[in-house]
Parts: structure tokens; sequence; C-alpha cells
């Protein structure tokens, strides 16, 4: 029997108002003189007493209290093991907040004139010179905002690289096997997507691929490590294929942490590559961010990346260069033109990102960068074999995973699923992995538990797990109904998205004079 409190609160686990609930018209944290009236230039209304917004009064202390217990509702990488597939929920070392807080970083404008900020241009050269070996490719677009972002300037070169061949290339190829954001991300460059099917072992039909290579394939966007969890054994050959047939390979580098350190996508004749900062290199993300998504670039395309650029001329000075010095610039110190696309953002990207990026490649070393990926597939592989005998796991027997664990709600009982499994490890105290992700799986889970989670970590989540596992698949009818010890139950997620409760009410605002 679950005992029902007065207050709604369940020991500290507080039942919250909404701030509009909570306030009380002329309540203030602060005292303010009251304003003068003014003559609106908003339909001619007057302000004054009567004119209300809408906007809840409350004390200090009611705000801090308020926003303080809503934190307490949320769960991130400080409140445990945060085991979402593909997302690399890595601990985000302190070491790196307090380099990038430091004075004289944290404090930057990007208006500021080149010639103050030399130290700064300096630590985004050396980001860029770690990424350019880890990857062994010759050049890297800095400035894309985030990893679909990264996607987009991949492409965006791909594109101006075929236009300056005149080549109308209109068709990626995309597997099935890679990110949802790639198909999207080659359609909003105006490619048309040529799905290739998955063999039984989770990897790319090489006979499929084969077949549809032609004279208006533009490339291919080829995820690595993929979705499923494993490396593509045919990399090499399909980036050869490719390249014959006149394309370019692009990579989806959101899963580099399984393999930094380890192998250069270089070496595997990738032509554009994305770097998720805030996964393999431990900037904070998952609405922790901003993200930062990098973009290396091999020979073939590095004349094509975005613009501005960092560039270090001979006499060691760091460069940002400019749309309007480009071309001169670069002909002037290597010898050639520019043909860049444009611009990705604003200014020249997250400098917060570089630097505890910079931090982070520095504290580990590439010695300690490499151990990062064979730490985070060890991981991986122990969760796997841990769960494989009470979880339904497709690729098993395809050899070891990488980075994430996949298994999938196949053997639960009648009528219970995927779905039933994550609401059960919320009452466990635990964020669900990655659900329904890839589709090509049934019902699909994918874990990631990383390098930085230890083995008693994994032990208990995988005790978790196991649990609500053997729940589902005994028919335990509380799963259905699960949670039940979380400030919120379980949602109609169909109903809240197809008929969403919005309460909006209109403000009264007094008549005009005439």
């Amino acid at each position: 029997m679950t005992f029902q409190t007065h207050t709604g609160n369940r020991g500290l686990v507080l039942e919250e108002k909404l701030i509009f609930e909570q306030g009380e018209a002329g309540r203030s944290g602060v005292d303010l003189p009251d304003p003068a009236p003014v003559k609106s230039r908003l339909g001619g209304l007057a302000r004054d007493e009567n004119s209300e917004i809408g906007l809840p009064g409350l004390s200090e202390p009611q705000v801090v209290r308020h926003f303080t217990r809503l934190s307490q509702k949320n769960f991130g990488i400080d409140s445990g093991f945060f085991p979402l597939g593909s997302c690399t929920m890595k601990h985000n070392p302190r070491l790196n907040e307090k380099v990038a807080r430091l004075p004289g970083i944290a404090d930057l404008h990007p208006m500021q004139p080149e010639s103050t900020v030399q130290g700064a241009l300096e630590l985004m050269d050396q980001c860029a010179h770690w990424l350019l070996v880890l990857t062994g490719m010759p050049a890297v677009a800095m400035s894309p905002a985030s990893g679909a972002q990264g996607e987009l300037c991949g492409m965006m070169a791909i594109r101006a690289a075929l236009d300056a061949r005149g080549e109308n290339r209109r068709r990626v190829l995309v597997p099935e096997s890679a990110h949802g954001t790639n198909p999207a991300t080659a359609a909003a460059c105006g490619f048309t997507v040529d799905s290739i099917p998955a063999t039984a072992d989770g990897r790319v039909d090489l006979a499929a691929f084969e077949a549809k290579l032609g004279d208006d394939v533009a490339g291919i966007m080829l995820t690595n490590p993929n979705t499923c969890g494993l490396f593509e054994r045919d990399v090499r050959k399909i980036a050869d294929l490719v390249h014959a047939a006149g394309g370019y390979f692009y990579c989806d580098g959101a899963n580099f942490n399984a393999i930094v350190g380890r192998v250069r996508p270089a070496d595997l004749g990738v032509d554009a590559m994305h770097i998720n900062l805030h996964k393999t290199f431990s900037t904070p993300h998952g609405g922790g961010g901003p993200g930062s998504g990098p973009v290396v670039l091999s020979e073939a395309l590095a004349a094509f990346g975005p613009l501005p650029y960092t560039a270090r001329t001979k006499d060691g000075v760091v460069h940002l260069v400019e749309e309007e010095q480009a071309d001169d610039f670069a002909e002037e110190h290597f010898g050639g033109k520019l043909q860049s696309f444009g611009r990705m953002t604003a200014f020249h990207g997250q400098m917060g990102m570089y630097t505890r990026a910079l931090a982070y490649m520095m504290s580990h070393g590439a010695d300690g960068l490499k151990q990062v990926a064979e730490d985070a597939v060890l991981n991986a592989n122990y969760m796997l074999r841990s769960l494989e005998d009470v979880l339904d796991a497709p690729f098993a027997d395809s050899g070891p995973c990488m980075h994430e664990a996949l298994f999938s709600d196949k053997g639960m009982a009648e009528g219970f699923s995927t779905l039933d499994i994550a609401k059960g490890l919320i009452d466990e105290g635990y964020h669900p992995m990655t659900v329904y992700f890839p589709l090509v799986v049934h019902g699909a889970m994918l874990v990631e538990p990383t390098e930085t989670e230890s083995k008693a970590a994994m032990d208990e989540f995988i005790g978790a797990l196991r649990s609500v596992a053997e729940r589902a698949k005994a028919g335990d009818e509380a799963l259905k109904s699960a949670p039940h010890h979380a400030p919120r139950r379980r949602l109609d997620e169909t109903q809240a998205a197809r008929k969403p409760v919005l309460v909006w009410k209109e403000p009264e605002l007094p008549v005009a004079a005439e």
C-alpha cells in the first residue's frame, strides 16, 4: 500500500509547484523605485499598475529554492552513471573547468583586436594541431558548433568540391547503420539519399554498396564505429571504391571515443569527419553545452573548408583569417587560393570547448588517449557479456563490440517492451539507456559505459538492469506502470505529442484612450 501525503511530498522529494502558481502580484526579491509612466509605442497603451504582463512575483528565497529543487529532479553525469548509447556521456574533469575559467580565457570577447588575443589563437591552434595528429588529416575546420553542424560543414565542402569540378553528382550513399542525422544532412545539402542495407552481422553489405556506385554518386556517409557498436571491417575497401567512382568519403566521427589514439581516420581513406569535442574530449554536453564539432579534411577538401580559420605563418604568429583576406593570405603563405563555401558561425566557434578539450588532451597525453579508447571498449564488452544471458544481444556473435553494447526486447513476456525496461530503470535510480535506436534493431537498447565508469559502478548498473529484464521476462505487471518512485509517473507519450495541453492566459490590458 502506498501512503499519500497531504502535501504531495515524499520525504525529500518535494512536489514542486509551477513558478507561476507560486507567484503573487506585487511581490519582488528586490526593491526598485516605481517607474515613471511613459507613453507606449506599442498600441498607444500607457505603462501603469493596471498593465500586468503575467510574470510571477517572487521573493529571493522563493526563486533560489524553486530552481534548487528543480535541479534536484535532474539527472546528469555528476549524479551517476549515464548509460546513453552513442552519446559518450563521460565524466567532465574539473581540471578542464578550472582552465576554462582562468582570467584571459573566460573573459575573452570575439570583437577584440587580434593583437590582444594571441594567446587564445595559440590555444585554438594547439587544439587544432592535436586533432590533426590524432586523425592524421592535413586540415581542420574548427568553427562548427555541434556534431550535426560538423556534418553539414563536411557535406558542404564536398558539394563545393564537386561544383568546382563542374560535376552534378547528387546521390549520397548512407548505410542503415549510420547516425540518423546523416541522411538529413545530405538532404539539407541538396543531395538525394540512397540507403545501403546491413548484413546479418550488423555491418555494411559490401556487395549492395558496390552495386549502387555510379558516376552520379557524390560520396558515402559512413559512421565508424557504427551505431550497432561495431567497427566496419571493410572500411578501407569502401573508401577505395568510392574514390575510384569519383566520390568522397564522409565519416561520422561521433563514435571516435572508441578508436582515438588507436586508429587514424586518414589511414582509412576518410575525406571529411566531424569530431564531437563534447564526447571524445569531455567538454560538457547534454544540456550543459554548448557543443563543438570540428571537421578534419583531407587534402582533396582542405581548400573548400569554411571561414574564418586560424593559420600559423612561417614567423610563428597565429592569425585568424577572415573572408575578406582569405584568398590573399592563402596565396601569400600557402601558394594557392581557397575555394571556401563560406561561413558556418557568426564568429569562430566555441572557445570554452576548445579550452576544455585541449586541457583534456594535454592532461592525458597520446598514451592516455589511447588508453581512453581501450578502456571504453573493454567496459562496453564487459557490459555486453555480463548481460547477454538475460537480454537478447543481436550482434553478440559478430565479434567484440566497440564503445557500446546493443540489446533488444526480444524474449520479453507478451506485451512487454523496451519502454517498460527503461521506465523500470528509473525506479532503480538510473537514467535509461538510449532506446529504439538504431532502427535496424527492433526494441533496441544501446548502452555506452565509456571509460570513466569503474567495474563496481558497472556491476551495480548490470544488477539493476538484470533485475528489471527478469521482471519483464516474467511478466511483472508493476513494470507496465513504472516508474513508481520518480517525481512523476509514466506519461502517455503518444497523447502528449499529439494532444499537448498548452495553457495561455491572455493578459488583460487597459483600453487605449481616444
